[in-house]
């Protein structure tokens, strides 16, 4: 399996390296447009080989894919604590339950047994 886990990693070097070399050529990236710009009088520029846009924007919509799926599950990990919690308070009952009766027996089946 590690080999395979290699294979892929080295199959996906080669395409983000070719990737990187077919896409060397400079691009202006703008804050805003040219017409809006000149209205707010922000014109913020960079210049930058094109492949680290293309890269930065797959990596800026992994993280907004991971914040937005953890903030999707909130409601299933806060509902895994609470039915942990209380499957931790009835553990802790059941062993009350089982000190008070002495001999290991469930509180209910002694009753039971006790009444034959």
């Amino acid at each position: 399996m590690r080999y395979i886990r290699y294979a892929f990693m080295g199959a996906l070097a080669l395409c983000l390296i070719a990737v990187a070399l077919a896409n060397r050529q400079v691009v202006a990236l703008k804050l805003l447009p040219e017409g809006l710009a000149e209205i707010v009088g922000l014109n913020h520029s960079i210049e930058m080989p094109l492949f680290l846009v293309i890269f930065a924007g797959i990596l800026a919509g992994l993280l907004i894919g991971f914040v937005w799926e953890w903030l999707r599950e909130y409601k299933h990990r806060a509902e895994a604590a609470t039915k942990t919690a209380e499957a931790a308070r009835l553990e802790k009952e059941l062993h009350r339950v089982k000190r008070r009766t002495g001999d290991g027996r469930d509180e209910v089946l002694a009753l039971l047994d006790d009444g034959r």
